[in-house]
């Protein structure tokens, strides 16, 4: 019963092999819109192809997209050819895409305006990055085919505007799948083995397939990296290229570019000619002006009457030097008399003069202290005095001098009042010249409450 149950790996091979199997899906031809599209990091293309009601999923290897002339975009509409099959890991049917082109406009004119569009917002293109082409080059490059048309109305040129030149031809291949690398190689090789002024580079007309080399990114990074200038010259004047926009200067024809690249030895003669006969006429108005003055000088006083003339400047030069010797003197005297009186600030101002100053204040302030100091010790002493005196009136043992003596208890406290004392407590009297030892016999006090006497 069991065996009638299939694995998914088992129905994915029998779909896939009946799918391999159809001739009819070995070559499919399909029209849709690229939509999910994603370049993986190793080449591959994956994408969707999808019309208004239905969808597939489609891959494009490296193997096969190497070769595209443009770049898939989401929203492009392309015509593709490709084989159905199975993707088993996801058992899902998908497109293997083995030619693709954009549906409605030619794939070659496309690539043109991606990569135009890519190069210009890089900066490619940006005049501030073009060279200025030598007025008057001394080696020129030409970078064609050593067959063609081209090279011959190049050098014809040249030779014919300005024959000085040299003309070196590197020979390249301008047509195929091998002409953008034989164009790089050359700008290449020129830059770095070459001593030349200008680089042309280009071929007489054709297709656009005939001028695809000249379309390729590599071809136009080549150009713009290149330190020597390059002139394009690509093909007729309605025909342009990629090298065009990337180049220092654009021609229309090769012979052109020719043109731009060296001036006109006819049309150099004739500045040379207009210079000539403008410095011959300039230089007869400053002979003739010379002339003139040089009558003049003849004609004047100096020249009639010389030893008077110098008479003249000797009484001149005689007034000047007493002039001068006056001038010196005065200045003389003014210098010494300055120094004389920075002499004199400077002895003022001298060490020794601030020294005797310093000792004098030094003297006068040492007795304005001395006679300070002898003020206040004065003041002092009688302030001293002043305060024994008052010392001496409220000295005890002075009053008992007059015949007063100071009770004490047995406890050695002074006896202030009547309340402090009793019958029969011992008491001891400060005299004068000792103490005298008694006992209370009666204690009375006053009228007002203060003792009256005391018994001993």
């Amino acid at each position: 019963m069991h065996d009638q149950y299939l694995t998914v790996t088992a129905l994915t091979k029998y779909i896939k092999r009946k799918l391999s199997g159809d001739p009819h899906l070995k070559t499919v031809w399909l029209r849709g819109e690229i939509s999910n599209f994603k370049h993986h990091s190793r080449g591959h293309m994956y994408l969707s192809l999808k019309d208004e009601q239905a969808r597939i999923q489609a891959v494009m290897f490296a193997g096969n997209n190497r070769t595209l002339k443009f770049l898939p975009e989401n929203g492009m509409n392309v015509l593709v050819k490709g084989e159905i099959n199975v993707y088993e890991p996801m058992g899902q049917y998908q497109l293997y895409i083995k030619e693709m082109q954009p549906d409605g406009i030619g794939a070659l004119y496309f690539a043109f305006e991606q990569l135009k569009e890519k190069l210009e917002k890089e900066g490619l293109f940006a005049l501030e990055r073009k060279k200025n082409l030598p007025t008057y080059p001394k080696h020129i490059g030409v970078i064609t085919s050593p067959t063609g048309a081209a090279v011959r109305d190049i050098i014809t040129t040249i030779n014919r505007r300005y024959p000085i030149v040299p003309v070196t031809v590197l020979p390249v291949l301008v047509q195929g799948e091998r002409a953008s690398s034989s164009i790089v190689n050359a700008i290449q090789y020129a830059n770095k083995h070459m001593d030349v002024d200008v680089l042309i580079v280009g071929r007489g007309g054709g297709s656009i397939e005939d001028l695809w080399g000249f379309n390729e990114e590599i071809v136009a990074r080549a150009i713009a990296d290149s330190e020597i200038p390059v002139i394009s010259a690509v093909g007729h004047e309605t025909d342009t290229t990629i090298s065009d926009f990337a180049a220092d200067l654009r021609a229309a024809t090769p012979t052109g570019a020719a043109e731009l690249a060296v001036p006109s030895i006819v049309e150099l003669r004739e500045q040379v000619k207009t210079l000539r006969d403008r410095l011959e006429r300039v230089m007869s108005v400053q002979e003739t002006e010379a002339k003139q003055k040089l009558e003049r000088l003849k004609k004047s006083y100096a020249f009639k009457y010389p030893e008077q003339l110098m008479r003249q400047k000797e009484q001149d030069l005689d007034r000047v030097l007493e002039r001068l010797t006056r001038e010196m003197r005065q200045v003389h005297k003014n210098c010494h008399e300055q120094w004389v009186h920075v002499g004199r600030r400077l002895r003022q101002q001298g060490p020794e003069m601030k020294m005797a100053e310093g000792v004098q204040a030094l003297d006068r302030q040492t007795r304005q202290l001395h006679n300070r100091f002898h003020m206040l010790l004065q003041q002092k002493k009688e302030r001293f005095h002043t305060n024994i005196d008052k010392l001496t009136l409220v000295n005890p043992l002075d009053i008992m001098k007059r015949g007063f003596a100071i009770p004490f208890n047995e406890k050695g406290n002074v006896i202030k009042s009547t309340v402090h004392v009793s019958a029969g407590e011992p008491l001891s009297l400060k005299i004068q010249d000792g103490r005298v030892e008694c006992r209370v016999t009666d204690v009375k006090e006053d009228e007002n409450g203060r003792a009256a006497g005391s018994q001993l």
